[in-house]
């Protein structure tokens, strides 16, 4: 039986496809990409929708990356958490904040270090990942707060970083 492992760094099949992912991620491929290159149709796909996501939407950065961070920890995808918890700091968040993302879903966790905004996503992200069906009273929150444009934005990232988080846990593919 086979085991399916990453294609090499320098995989380069279909060039044009290889290409595009190499642009969008700055000159090399990641160990997703070269997993995802199994299917160069799912890895072109994926390439075209997770670009748009982190390139054209208008959410706030601290609040999308916020939402890929709170997937990853709830998911166990410590590859997706490794990878968007340093653009998180970026984004504003604090050194004490990512780390306290780590206790999430725990007793220890301290929900006060976020502000009322985060904290609602924090909790939509929550029942996005954890029981699918949002609260409404948390999504007329976050629209209130939000708009409609956010919100949808918001709802896609979170879907999306769940696909990447179940991906990368399936495939084997963790934080070194």
């Amino acid at each position: 039986m086979g085991k399916l492992t990453l294609l090499s760094i320098d995989h380069n099949d279909p060039k044009d496809i290889c290409d595009a992912i190499r642009t969008r991620r700055g000159g090399e491929l990641n160990e997703l990409d070269r997993m995802l290159l199994h299917s160069p149709v799912v890895a072109e796909g994926w390439n075209i929708f997770f670009g748009k996501l982190r390139s054209e939407t208008t959410i706030a950065p601290r609040l999308r990356e916020l939402t890929m961070c709170v997937v990853a920890v709830l998911n166990k995808a410590s590859y997706e958490f490794q990878a968007h918890s340093p653009l998180y700091q970026e984004a504003g968040a604090t050194t004490e904040q990512v780390a306290e993302l780590k206790k999430l879903d725990t007793a220890d966790f301290n929900l006060s270090l976020f502000s009322k905004l985060e904290q609602d996503v924090i909790s939509f992200v929550k029942s996005m990942t954890q029981d699918i069906e949002v609260p409404d009273v948390l999504k007329d929150n976050l629209y209130d707060a939000l708009g409609p444009r956010h919100l949808v934005e918001l709802m896609a990232v979170a879907a999306g970083y769940n696909l990447v988080s179940r991906f990368l846990v399936a495939s084997g593919i963790h934080a070194v």
